[in-house]
């Protein structure tokens, strides 16, 4: 087996930007990642610590070194792309300055004990895999929330205590993106031990109870999902971005019928923090306008979502979205009932709503 691995590079002693290195293995004795890493440094000096549970990042997903080549290719493929935790704080190859992780300990600094810091120092992977890190520098960190948890857990009398000081905390569990699609073999605990977090600080809610920034009277009628379909107008011209939810299974099978280009791009895989949007709208903006600025940089027709919420988002808030990133985003939003109906020719049906949009599609 060989394969092709692109290999993140910096020093910072004599580099001014990063770079990658192509290696191409075959492989004869390796049996995990990091067993290629000592392959490759055997011939070109690499930056790591020898160590399987060395964190590190292949092809956009956190994973540790010990996970195996079988695992590798089976989930990632025999093209990879190696880089370090954080490519911002890279002073050695896939070495990374850790003071901003080591630092945030400081505001449960009367709380610790010395086994309190040890497991801190076990999470380091949730800090720095976390997509907010990317729009607030300053963000405490899924870490910190976790160790809250874990405190809490042990003294239920310091639970006000802490949760008074996670409030006062500016850039805080409110800025929270989920790592469920981030870190390879993600352990769902970790999430509902943040969300028990968010829950007890009052900024976590169900979606439903959620107010998108639509004005009522806006709200449109998506109708249902129809279950029996038959196609009449293709695709096949189009290039078409989707953002997923959870019950995606409807909207995959559509576009598979439709032929046309689907794109896969890895922010349809960022998390828009919905469940806090109430009390914190700009860490939804942030995500939502690298989205769709992703989706029309590579030149989608449209981007296809599931809920309404996702249209509401995207859509009816797009001038958040451009001030944000600095650029507009001329991309329509079509809703998966929308498309449905454009699909199978019912046309004047899907006119009802598209006419609505803050961007008309305009393609019937």
């Amino acid at each position: 087996m060989k394969l092709e691995i692109s290999l993140f590079k910096f020093d910072k002693n004599s580099d001014y930007l990063p770079y990658y290195t192509k290696h191409f293995l075959k492989i004869e004795d390796e049996k995990n990642i990091l067993d290629i890493l000592k392959t490759i440094n055997k011939s070109a000096k690499l930056g790591f610590n020898d160590c399987e549970n060395f964190d590190l990042v292949v092809n956009g997903v956190y994973v540790k070194a010990s996970l195996s080549l079988k695992e590798v290719v089976e989930n990632f493929g025999k093209e990879l792309t190696i880089e370090p935790i954080s490519v911002r704080r890279a002073y050695n190859d896939l070495l990374i300055d850790e003071n901003d992780f080591n630092d945030k300990l400081v505001i449960f600094k009367d709380l610790l004990k010395d086994e309190d810091k040890e497991y801190y120092l076990t999470l380091k992977q949730y800090f720095y895999a976390s997509n907010t890190l990317n729009y607030r520098s300053d963000y405490i960190g899924d870490a910190i929330l976790l160790l809250a948890y874990d405190l809490i857990q042990k003294n239920p009398n310091l639970e006000n205590f802490i949760l008074s000081t996670l409030n006062e905390e500016e850039i805080g569990a409110s800025f929270h993106t989920s790592l469920e699609k981030r870190i390879y073999n993600f352990d769902t605990s970790i999430e509902d031990k943040i969300q028990n977090i968010q829950k007890k600080l009052n900024i976590f809610e169900e979606i439903e109870k959620q107010n998108f920034r639509v004005n009522k009277t806006l709200i449109l009628d998506f109708d249902t999902f129809k279950d029996n379909y038959e196609i009449s107008h293709d695709f096949k011209d189009f290039n078409i971005s989707y953002y997923p939810s959870k019950d995606s299974e409807q909207t995959v099978e559509l576009l598979k019928k439709l032929k046309a280009n689907i794109l896969k791009l890895d922010t349809m895989k960022l998390d828009l923090a919905k469940n806090s949007f109430n009390h914190n709208p700009l860490i939804t903006y942030h995500v939502a306008s690298t989205i769709l600025l992703d989706a029309f940089d590579n030149n989608a027709d449209f981007l296809v979502v599931d809920t309404n919420e996702d249209f509401y988002i995207f859509d009816y808030n797009r001038k958040e979205l451009e001030k944000l990133c600095g650029r507009e985003i001329i991309l329509p939003i079509i809703h998966k009932n929308e498309l449905q109906k454009l699909a199978t020719g019912n046309h004047n049906e899907a006119k009802k709503t598209l006419d609505k949009h803050q961007i008309n599609p305009e393609i019937i």
